[in-house]
Order: C-alpha cells, then structure tokens, then sequence
C-alpha cells in the first residue's frame, strides 16, 4: 500500500513539473497605438466589466512603462517592443526617413524588391536590423509555429511579424482591403475569400456611420471640450483618405478584430505541438481630422469602444483556444500625437524656430570659414546633414567640422543642445545626450541632431504643413500580462520597454531577440504558477 502511495505522489509531481515546464498554446501581443494610461483612468467608469477592466484586475498591471529615447514614434515603438533593443541597435527610428538623393520621404520600410498582395506599396522587415520575438520563436519551434500580425498601418504589422513570419497584415490605405507584401510566401485562403466577399470594408464603408454610443450626456470625463453636440462622421468610398480616416476611427479596430476572428476559425492556432504568436495592433490616437483638438467627445467614445474591442478579443481567444492556455501582452507606444492650436491673444513662452533659416545662416557662416561651398545637405527630423563629400575633398577634420557647426547652433533661439553625430559614435556623450544615443542609428543619422526647448514650435516653411508644437512630456504607458497563469497584481515602479520582448520570450521558453541586452520583468518570472 506504501508502495502504491508512494508511486502515484511521485507520478502526480512529476505530471505537476511537465505541467509547469509547458508554454503557451498561443501567445497574442496586442500593442495599442497612442494608448495613454492617464485616458484608461480617466474613463474607467463607463468602461464594462469584461473588456479593460478584466485586464486590470487579472492581470499583472504595469502602470509605467517607458520609452528610453527621443521622438517616439509608431514604427520605433512597436520596432523597441519586439526587439528588445532601442532603434540605435535595430534600426527603426521612424515611420519615415528622408532620401537626400531623391529629394523626398520615404517610409522607414520602402523595399523595391518586393510586390504587394491588395496594394501597390513596397514593403518589407529588411531595414530592421534585429530579431523579434516572432523570429525566435520561429527558430526554436524549426518553422512549426504559426507567426502573423494584423494591424491597421504596414509599419506595425511587419514590424511586429518580424523578418521570419509567415505574414504580416494591414488595410491600405488606397482600396481597404487587407494588404500584405510578397516578402512572406503566402496569403491564407480566408484572408483572400474576405477581402473578395462581400465582408471586405471596401464594400461596407459607404454604410459605416460613427456616432456616439453612449447617451451623450455620459461624456463627462473631460471638461475642456469645446463643442457641446455630438458628433456624427460617415464614410464614402469616392472621398479623399476616406480609408485612413477610417483607420483612425473606431471601426479600423474592429477590422482587426473580423480579421482576427478569422485566423481564430480557420487558422488552428493554439493546436500545434509549438506555441503559435498573433500580434495584434489597435488604434487609440486623436481622429484623422482632429489632430489639432487636444480634448474631444470622440476620444473618449474610441476608448469606450476600444474596451468593447478588448472584450470581444478576450473572448474569441477564450472560445477557440481558451485564456488558460493563452499568454495576453497588451502594451501602448509611448506617445500622443496632436497638433496643438493655441488662440492668438494668448502670450506663452516659446517661439517659432525656421529650419530653413536655420540652415541658410549656417551654410553662411561656414563658407566665412571653410570657404564657397555648399555645406549643408538638408534639415530633416531635427537633425542637419553636412555635404560629407565637400568635406572629405578638402581635407577637412569631420569632428572638428562638427563642433564648429554645433557651436554656431547653440546660439539660436529656442536651442537647448545640439549633439553631434561624431560625439554619439565615439561615446564621449553623457547622460543628458543619452536619449539622442539610444534613438538614432549610427546609419542615417544626421551630423548635427537639434534639441529646442518645449513651447517652441518647428516651422518648415512648406505649404500647408502647420508648425510643429515641441512637447516633451512623458505619456503614461501601460503594460499588461494576463492569461496562462499571470498572478494578478499592480506594479508601479518604471519599467522599460526592452524588457518587454524578454518576458515574453521567458515564459515561452525561449532565447530573447538577438539585440536584447534586457532580463525579463522579475514579477512574470516569479509569479507564473
């Protein structure tokens, strides 16, 4: 009888170990664009019990995670997110980068090499120079698992698929149909059959009408708004970015999810002998036609429908593959976008910096030194980029060209700093210059990168483009675990955002991404059953 006892105690704790050595079924990373904790606080109360407040309450709640680099952006974002690494190392600094030969911007992700399935657009993951959590996975599984991304905008569904996914989705913003690029090899039939069925946005959108859906006198979370009606968008598909505006609404998350639904039908995920990874991207910055209005009705009405977005996530991912065997990761990017419009009578601190101006007075004052050339390539991103082929051909000390230049700059109104690209490379830099480091890239970074102070507005002096308001406030970015036995709890302390990619990859068992220097948050490690 011993015997017997003993046996079936040593069979039930080594059944219990098997148990606790397993990962995942699934691991889904939905990453919000704009998501700001202070607006989760704000309009905590009309939110249901099921969508963001379950997440709150079993989840493992990081209330602050930051962003350790300058010009924040969507692409640099969700790029440092699955990386593990700030854009120094990856390489992402930006939705766009500026090509001085051919005079023009261009997206961060532009590839010539590659066609696009339902877009004319030429993407691919080659410019991110690191790994993801998806490519690791898929290296350790030997192919088996199952990688995808479906988001609203091409930079955060390749970024978050990575270089060896088996795809990456997002709407175009040209015809509404799911877009991806031939870089990965197929497209699965049901994304297919539903961008040619009657179930695509391109032939619901003429229908599609945002109002609010609440009754409006629950729109009192914020008291600044200025129009006192409800608001009342259609969309038309013969209109001019009829699409992005979509996007930028509430009914570009609920493409993601009729999308998601999709894959979780037909897809199999969470059956496989390897966990699978969906990332998933939503959208919570300001309407495409409201850049310029800081508090409106129609931001509080995008989180309150976001919330009903989470929840129906939830629980698709409970019906078909069930949140016990499902690792949730729910994160935002670290910044807003607005554009502020301040009433003329009101006198603030600040000024207006011209870049144009900026960079003809420079290219003056180093021709009085240097001699009659053009010194200056362009102004781009705040940054300046020297004629670096005049500069060789006359022999002339690069650093010392540099700091010549950076100490004219510092001169000007509305300059807190002027680092320069030799100062970043040779690591002379301090603490204060840190943020420049980790947020630029060695490759295509500008030989002077400018810091104005905040209140400053940034005039390029280009037809129809408004000044840009220099802020530099911190945006209260949450960061949730919940699912496959995540403890509840609230964490308040900072954490950073290269050390999201690490957990995740911790509790599938796995090596973190290649340019990950970051351990895992210590609570997901300790409190994971």
């Amino acid at each position: 009888m011993r015997k017997f006892i003993s046996s079936l105690i040593a069979i039930l704790v080594v059944t219990n170990l098997h148990a606790q050595q397993q990962a995942p079924k699934l691991v889904v990373c939905v990453t919000v664009d704009q998501l700001r904790g202070d607006y989760i606080e704000y309009f905590y109360n009309t939110f249901g019990e099921h969508g963001i407040k379950r997440l709150m309450n079993e989840g493992a709640v990081y209330h602050n995670l930051r962003f350790g680099f300058s010009n924040v952006d969507q692409a640099s974002a969700f790029a440092t997110l699955f990386t593990g690494s700030n854009p120094c190392t990856h390489g992402v600094t930006g939705n766009k980068v500026y090509d001085f030969d051919r005079l023009l911007e261009v997206p961060s992700l532009f590839d010539s090499e590659y066609l696009g399935n339902f877009t004319r657009d030429n993407y691919s993951p080659k410019r991110l120079l690191a790994s993801t959590i998806g490519d690791e996975l898929k290296i350790a599984s030997k192919g088996q698992s199952e990688v995808y991304a479906i988001a609203p905008d091409a930079e955060s569904a390749i970024i978050s698929a990575g270089h060896a996914a088996n795809g990456a989705f997002w709407i175009d913003n040209s015809n509404g149909k799911w877009a991806t690029t031939t870089y990965y090899k197929g497209v699965p039939w049901y994304v297919e059959k539903y961008n040619n069925s009657h179930e695509s946005l391109s032939v619901r959108i003429d229908a599609m009408n945002w109002r609010p859906v609440l009754p409006f006198e629950r729109y009192t979370a914020l008291p600044y708004v200025q129009e006192k009606v409800p608001f009342n968008y259609t969309f038309k598909s013969k209109t001019l970015n009829c699409y992005p505006k979509v996007k930028s609404s509430p009914f570009g998350n609920k493409e993601v999810n009729r999308l998601l639904a999709q894959f979780l039908e037909y897809g199999a995920f969470g059956t496989r002998p390897t966990p699978d990874l969906l990332s998933v991207s939503y959208y919570a910055g300001n309407y495409f036609d409201n850049m310029s209005k800081e508090y409106t009705y129609e931001i509080q009405d995008a989180y309150i429908q976001l919330d009903k977005d989470i929840e129906e996530l939830l629980n698709l991912i409970d019906k078909k593959v069930g949140l016990k065997n499902t690792l949730i990761v729910l994160s935002g990017t670290g910044y807003f976008k607005a554009e502020e419009e301040y009433p003329e009578s009101m006198q603030l601190s600040g000024g207006v910096f011209h870049s144009k101006r900026c960079t003809a007075l420079l290219n003056m004052y180093l021709m009085a030194i240097y001699g009659q050339k053009d010194w200056i390539k362009g102004f781009y991103n705040n940054q300046i980029y020297l004629n670096r082929k005049a500069i060789e051909e006359q022999k002339i000390n690069l650093a010392d060209f540099q700091n010549e230049a950076a100490d004219f700059l510092s001169q000007f109104s509305g300059v807190a700093g002027v680092t320069t690209d030799m100062t970043l490379r040779s690591g002379a830099w301090n603490e204060k210059m840190a943020d420049f480091q980790r947020g630029t890239h060695h490759l295509g970074r500008g030989d002077l990168i400018i810091s104005l102070q905040p209140g400053w507005k940034v005039d390029h002096e280009v037809p129809n483009e408004k000044a840009k308001q220099v802020r530099n406030n911190a945006v209260q970015t949450p960061l949730i675990f919940m699912g496959y036995g995540i403890q509840p709890q609230h964490i308040y302390r900072e954490v950073k955002a290269t050390e999201v990619a690490p957990s995740v990859t911790h509790v599938l068992r796995i090596r973190p991404p290649n340019a990950c220097n970051d351990y895992p948050l210590h609570e997901i490690c300790e409190t994971k059953k």
